[in-house]
């Protein structure tokens, strides 16, 4: 979700974490709202909720956004392993999520480009 209709701030989050020997340079660090960032955590993978197979995360420096996720109204949908991955893991389509994009579609306002933050 873009940050100037999100009550959340953004901040900078490493894809591989520090922990997992991830560098701070911009190749590894992306933009992220509080709620996805803290949902993520150290991870880089989860658990595909339709194969059950441990899948890595959707990285917006290396993968294309359209290939892995579309729009159902307010609800984020994943096409692929990854994208179901990483909806689950960061719970991006959490109901107070979900009622602030509908919110947002009613305005005239959402979805966004397919480039912009999914959250």
């Amino acid at each position: 979700m873009p940050q100037e209709w999100d009550g959340f701030t953004h901040e900078i989050d490493h894809m591989i974490a520090q922990k997992h020997h991830g560098l701070t340079l911009a190749g590894n660090l992306v933009l992220a709202c509080f709620p996805c960032n803290n949902h993520k955590g150290p991870n880089i993978a989860g658990v595909d909720p339709v194969t059950q197979r441990i899948t890595k995360l959707f990285n917006p420096r290396r993968h294309q956004w359209a290939f892995h996720f579309r729009w159902d109204g307010p609800i984020l949908v994943g096409r692929t392993a990854i994208g179901r991955t990483t909806i689950s893991v960061l719970e991006i389509n959490d109901p107070d999520r979900v009622l602030l994009r509908q919110s947002l579609i009613e305005e005239g306002y959402f979805p966004p480009s397919e480039t912009a933050n999914a959250g």
